[in-house]
């Protein structure tokens, strides 16, 4: 996989796709703030996400569980579905922070399958940035085709007929 940008592993920084490190971080403190609404009460798994519009919008989401476990949500999906619901369907990245119950962040916290193929229908694989953060300095970053590699899109179900395509 290859990180385009890291926070606070000896890795210059570099401004990809308009995203600054100030850009980056303020995504990040969104995410934080974002998990700590987490309704996460069997996996106490806790996930914070913060989807970048095309046009400067920050949207959140967090994790929501249910006790039948196949109608939870993941943090990730909870803000494309919130910013979608609401006309918006140009993004340019994704922060997203997550770890066991409480306030340290221990781990990168990665998009599940499910939440990739979202991105998918939205988001350019090539230009759309996901970053997984363990705290505002400590962050990696990559894209959509990084993560979900030749993947499934509208264009698929074409077959080069562009009355089909979104």
């Amino acid at each position: 996989m290859e990180i385009l940008q890291s926070g606070n592993m000896g890795v210059s920084m570099k401004e990809s796709e308009n995203l600054t490190a100030d850009s980056i971080r303020e995504l990040i403190k969104a995410a934080i703030e974002a998990r700590r609404k987490s309704y996460s009460p069997y996996s106490h798994y806790q996930v914070g996400a913060a989807l970048l519009t095309a046009d400067g919008q920050i949207v959140t989401g967090c994790n929501i569980e249910n006790a039948a476990y196949g109608p939870s949500n993941c943090a990730e999906r909870t803000a494309f579905f919130k910013a979608v619901s609401e006309g918006m369907r140009e993004f340019t990245a994704i922060a997203i922070v997550g770890s066991p119950e409480g306030e340290e962040l221990t781990q990168y916290a990665y998009p599940c399958g499910v939440c990739r193929q979202v991105m998918r229908e939205f988001c350019e694989p090539e230009r759309f940035r996901i970053i997984v953060a363990k705290s505002e300095e400590d962050y990696r970053v990559m894209t959509l085709a990084a993560l979900l590699p030749e993947s499934f899109g509208s264009e698929n179900l074409c077959d080069g007929n562009e009355q089909c395509q979104r």
